[in-house]
């Protein structure tokens, strides 16, 4: 049996443990957990890598706490606008959604576009249509309601900001005129299965107070999310206009596949200096075709975990 191996990410940031409360870096940590044991589940009865960062994804787009399905974010309109994607390093085969606002779980959507249709990316109302057509729940827009995600936005439009996902109140960087803010809400996933299948999923709400129809890297494939048999698959959170312009997900994978860099060094490569050298922030969670797997990021810190082969989990905030 090849080493399964499943690691996750909930957004990365400014993230200080000066900014955390113990109920809520214990609320963070179960959540991963959860998440990581969901896909575990799938790995260790010898399924698919694709439905294990599906099911772990479901759970983080489920968990109000983190920036993806019902925890998403309010637009400047305020609205809840959803993407997602997911990739099979087997085939290469991808499925995407964006600015989404009743899929209760936009990665099934995503899924569902890449088993179901000849598209990769599909948006909006269309989107919604397949996803109700193919029989994905569909919720009123009102079930991705929470009080404080409202409350984040109002705060936004009160100082005319852009916020991204773990703004704290007392952090008076979480509020910026630009888009450079210091926050990054997405969720993500990428895995390895018993028959050496790579597989990566990455869901997002994107940024409190976003402009119209505004889309992220979460649902681009090659700068949010990769994967790929021959080297690794990854999830990305970020600046995603950074992630974009720099194909983040799919550099790594060809620095990988054309220098025969290691994962490791692939990584460090693309985040800890492109990205930097460009002003991006953010990080990835990757794994590769030998189970070996890096969660690498510039910024504070990132929710993230991995659960090996035996079972075991862990799972770090800081950094």
């Amino acid at each position: 049996m090849n080493k399964i191996i499943l690691v996750v990410h909930g957004g990365a940031g400014t993230i200080t443990k000066q900014s955390m409360t113990p109920e809520k870096e214990k609320a963070y940590t179960e959540g991963l957990t959860v998440a990581l044991e969901a896909g575990y589940k799938i790995l260790k009865n010898r399924g698919s890598s694709l439905d294990a960062v599906s099911a772990a994804v479901v759970t983080l787009e489920d968990n109000p706490l983190f920036n993806a399905g019902k925890g998403s974010v309010f637009t400047s309109e305020g609205k809840n606008e959803m993407d997602a994607s997911i990739m099979d390093g087997k085939t290469r085969k991808a499925g995407a959604v964006a600015s989404v606002n009743t899929i209760k779980n936009p990665i099934k959507a995503a899924r569902l576009v890449m088993d179901k249709s000849p598209h990769v990316l599909m948006t909006g109302k269309g989107a919604i249509r397949f996803a109700q057509e193919n029989g994905l729940e569909i919720v009123d827009s009102s079930y991705f309601h929470t009080d404080f995600r409202y409350d984040q936005w109002q705060k936004s439009i009160k100082h005319d900001k852009i916020q991204l996902d773990h703004s704290g109140d007392k952090d008076p960087k979480g509020w910026l005129k630009t888009e450079t803010e210091k926050k990054f809400g997405t969720v993500g996933a990428v895995a390895l299965d018993a028959n050496g299948n790579l597989a990566a999923a990455t869901s997002t709400g994107g940024m409190t107070n976003k402009k119209w129809g505004r889309i992220g890297d979460s649902p681009i494939i090659g700068a949010g999310t990769y994967a790929n048999n021959n080297t690794c698959a990854v999830s990305c959170t970020g600046h995603g206009e950074y992630f974009i312009r720099d194909v983040v997900a799919y550099d790594i994978s060809a620095l990988m596949e054309y220098k025969k860099l290691s994962l490791k060094d692939a990584a460090e490569e693309v985040v800890m200096k492109k990205l930097v050298t460009d002003g991006g922030e953010g990080g990835i969670i990757a794994v590769d075709k030998d189970g070996n797997y890096t969660m690498t990021f510039n910024s504070e810190g990132m929710y993230r975990g991995v659960i090996t082969a035996d079972g075991k989990v862990w799972v770090g905030i800081y950094k």
